[in-house]
């Protein structure tokens, strides 16, 4: 523990990030790991002979420093919390803070997040992702708990390597269109390989959400529709109906009715074992099997009910991953493109009847309106904040904002005009802009 202490007083420090600006936060991150016994610190390649040297498989944890999201397990990890430290001692481990040189051959998951982590062979064969995030509170989606259940069973994959290398196939990325993040069209030139520590730190380290950004926009500006799996990445498991417990691998919480995985038959305390084939650690490797699901497919899922093993069948139907993509980063770039810059609510049903407005009929509360750039385009429009819409480009019934968004980017091209109708002040409005 005493080896520990100066590195923690540098991390505390480090924590007080609400009174710190973006560049301050990411230089003192680099204080407090840079000369950490602990920790490879942005080089995964002095990690790889280590871990080959001491027969130990690798831990490499993706943060991004800025955002606060999941800042508190970030630390608790960091800091080798009394859940984990025993374990942490079994891996090598590796801290990475930009996304600028990522190999996207090797590290691929949901780059919404700003804390991931992969547990791994030091021949670089995956043994599960870690990390999840949503629009819940970062408790109800990841534990400490949770983390040192996925570690103890990627040590037993790493003891049983042989037996379980056959079976960890398809948790590898299969295909990439880009090496790099610097390699997408819209990053290129953009970034450096390094951090500039000395200058405009937080400027030059290309955050993970910008990857799925720069995804996007491929797809936006060869004028293509953006499709499902892009637009609607690593579904959290509530589109089959289901909440996985965050202190355990893969156990089933609650289950909706009338859901797909209450079609299915599974039940709250079922423990999903694999998926698709595939050994799960985590709730993170259940979103890598449906984020690389096709549309409509059967899913195969071995559970463990009452000590004894079963299968179950998915049965997935067109359209199943369109979930809730509101509260995501990238969100806002959707929303550039899609919506000219506009943050909408759908209104509640007592919100609806105090407008006069039908229960099944559109209607969003415009909550932002984008006020610079290419985010300006609705306010530039006319668009207020409050504004009712009721209306949009000919669509009038209840959509929620993630449906209304897949309307715009799969069916409408770059510089098509769409016409609004927006109820302000009682009195009805036609907004146009054009999309971008």
């Amino acid at each position: 523990m005493l080896k520990w202490l100066p590195f923690l007083g540098l991390l505390l420090v480090a924590s007080e990030s609400l009174a710190q600006d973006r560049d301050t936060k990411v230089r003192n991150d680099r204080a407090a790991f840079q000369e950490s016994k602990d920790w490879f610190y942005n080089d995964l390649s002095r990690a790889i002979p280590a871990a080959r040297a001491s027969g130990k498989p690798i831990m490499v944890v993706f943060r991004c420093i800025p955002c606060e999201a999941c800042q508190e397990f970030d630390d608790d990890v960091a800091r080798r919390d009394p859940v984990i430290r025993d374990l942490l001692d079994e891996y090598v481990c590796v801290r990475i803070v930009k996304a600028n040189t990522i190999d996207l051959a090797t590290f691929q998951h949901d780059f919404d997040q700003s804390f991931a982590a992969y547990l791994m062979n030091p021949d670089m064969t995956l043994y599960g992702r870690f990390g999840t995030r949503s629009w819940r509170p970062e408790h109800e989606d990841i534990s400490l708990e949770g983390l040192r259940k996925a570690m103890k069973e990627a040590l037993r994959m790493h003891r049983e390597y042989e037996a379980f290398k056959p079976l960890l196939a398809e948790k590898q990325v299969q295909e990439v269109r880009y090496k790099t993040p610097r390699d997408y069209p819209s990053l290129s030139g953009k970034y450096g390989e390094q951090i500039d520590y000395e200058g405009k730190t937080a400027k030059s380290c290309m955050h993970c959400h910008q990857v799925r950004e720069a995804e996007r926009m491929v797809f936006r500006m060869e004028d293509e529709p953006i499709p499902d799996p892009v637009l609607f990445p690593y579904p959290d498991p509530e589109v089959l109906g289901l909440k996985l417990d965050p202190k355990e691998m893969a156990k089933v919480e609650r289950v909706e009715p009338a859901s797909i995985a209450e079609s299915a038959g599974l039940r709250p305390g079922d423990e999903i074992v694999t998926l698709a084939g595939q050994p799960l650690l985590s709730i993170a490797d259940v979103q890598w099997v449906l984020h690389n699901t096709p549309s409509s497919a059967t899913l195969k899922a071995g559970i463990r009910r009452d000590g004894a093993t079963s299968d179950v069948a998915l049965k997935l139907p067109e359209g199943w991953r369109r979930g809730n993509i509101s509260w995501r980063a990238t969100t806002w770039d959707l929303r550039r493109m899609g919506l000219g810059g506009l943050k909408l609510v759908a209104l509640d049903e007592s919100r609806r009847a105090g407008a006069g407005l039908a229960k099944e009929g559109m209607a969003f509360r415009v909550e932002h309106v984008g006020q610079y750039g290419n985010h300006a385009v609705a306010k530039n429009a006319g668009f207020l904040k409050g504004d009712i819409i009721v209306g949009f480009d000919g669509q009038t019934g209840k959509l929620s904002e993630s449906e209304l968004l897949a309307y715009t980017l799969q069916q409408k091209k770059r510089g098509e005009e769409v016409a609004v109708t927006v109820l302000r002040d009682g009195k009805e409005l036609t907004l146009k802009f054009a999309l971008q």
